[in-house]
């Protein structure tokens, strides 16, 4: 029931001001008021639309595509001085996949937060994907996960409550599949739904894989296929079918806890996670930090079933250039090498695997332990070739990447 006086006290003093004081962009009466005959200042809620809601269609950059590109992040953050402090192992100058704190002699505190917009349409697979991918990071550092704060956009009102509530439990359960406890939250009125999670692990100092840890001669292993960046943008535009859709989603929900676990027992080097601004853009940023040089050989390099063909039709989203202009200064092309395979390794990927340099005695071993574990689709996919400045050498033993599909060619394709 409508509280009309509470109304009369609230559009009076908006009318007033000239502006509406929830939205001061908006007039007073607006225009929600004037079709529906309902006022949100008064606390009036419209009736949420119930059945089925396809997330991905109430955002515009789905999953770690929404993120901020690289190169604008260093551009922002340059000045930025952060204050000394002995106790700060890796801190947010050296741009790791998680900040570490020194606890004492032995014990170092792992801290990261990761959120970003839907990557699929179902509320409670992407919160246990919101949950995966925040979770990673701390796996990336070698570290156990200990709690997680939820952190949450959502447009209250304009979509059902249920979403969130779903969201919410997804989530929930996957950090306790993690072995996190979430101890609480933050949560604000957004018009995209975002969502993700600050989480807190311990480690051993003696045991913190660092992206910059990669040597001469290391092989390197990734854990997951690429693809859900172009996979997510197809189901956007209809453009993608089920099946390929089903195997973004196993791939997204997926823990690192296994591939950590077994990185750590084989003694890796070096680690980072592959999201938001794609393999070629972590792989760089780990060869710079270990200043040295990779080869990538592309045929090794595990994709999910119907990236290729998303490709050869051209369904490649805006993440790639972006990640294109911030990290193609550190890519060399090899003979036969398409601008679409570059493409697809500039993908933007939500949840993505683990990057793991570790010696090449070391790697078929590891890589056996990772199969028999159920990490199915980990590969080595190339080696540190030599000390460097953080150049990638991308190459191929084929010509084309895939067929276009009929009547379709992508210009990367065309020769």
């Amino acid at each position: 029931m409508k509280d009309l006086e509470k109304r009369k006290r609230i559009m009076q003093r908006s009318i007033r001001l000239g502006h509406c004081i929830c939205d001061p962009k908006k007039p007073c009466p607006c225009d929600l008021f004037k079709e529906k005959d309902v006022c949100l200042c008064a606390g009036e809620r419209l009736e949420a639309p119930s059945g089925p809601v396809r997330l991905t269609r109430l955002v515009e950059n789905a999953g770690c595509a929404s993120k901020i590109d690289q190169a604008s992040l260093k551009r922002i953050m340059e000045g930025l001085r952060f204050p000394a402090d002995p106790r700060v192992l890796v801190g947010a100058a050296a741009g790791d996949d998680a900040g570490v704190y020194q606890l004492n002699r032995r014990t170092a505190l792992v801290q990261t937060v990761d959120v970003f917009t839907p990557s699929v349409d179902d509320p409670y697979t992407f919160g246990q994907v919101a949950a995966a991918n925040s979770v990673s990071d701390v796996y990336a550092m070698g570290s156990r996960p200990l709690t997680a704060l939820s952190i949450v956009g959502f447009p209250i009102g304009t979509v059902a409550d249920e979403v969130l509530h779903e969201i919410l439990r997804g989530g929930i359960e996957k950090m306790a599949e993690a072995g996190v406890s979430v101890i609480g939250g933050h949560s604000i009125k957004d018009a995209e739904i975002k969502a993700g999670f600050a989480v807190t692990g311990l480690v051993a100092r003696s045991r913190v894989t660092l992206r910059a840890g990669a040597r001469p001669g290391d092989a390197l292993i990734l854990t997951k296929p690429l693809g859900t960046g172009i996979l997510a943008f197809a189901a956007q535009i209809n453009r993608a079918r089920p099946a390929w859709v089903e195997a973004a989603s196993r791939s997204m929900t997926a823990l690192n806890k296994i591939a950590a676990e077994l990185m750590l027992k084989a003694g890796a080097h070096g680690c980072t996670d592959v999201t938001g601004f794609g393999l070629m853009g972590h792989l760089a940023e780990m060869a710079a930090a270990s200043r040295v040089d990779v080869e990538v050989v592309w045929d090794d390099v595990p994709l999910l079933p119907g990236v290729l063909e998303c490709v050869a039709q051209g369904v490649i989203p805006g993440s790639v250039e972006r990640n294109r202009e911030s990290s193609s200064a550190s890519v060399a092309l090899g003979r036969g090498v398409s601008p679409a395979m570059l493409d697809v390794c500039m993908d933007a990927q939500t949840s993505g695997g683990l990057l793991i340099a570790i010696a090449k005695r070391k790697a078929p071993a590891l890589l056996r332990r990772l199969h028999e574990r159920g990490v199915a689709e980990a590969a080595i996919i190339g080696r540190v070739s030599r000390r460097g400045r953080g150049r990638i050498f991308l190459m191929t033993r084929k010509e084309e990447i895939v067929a276009p599909l009929p009547g379709t060619c992508h210009p990367a394709l065309a020769r």
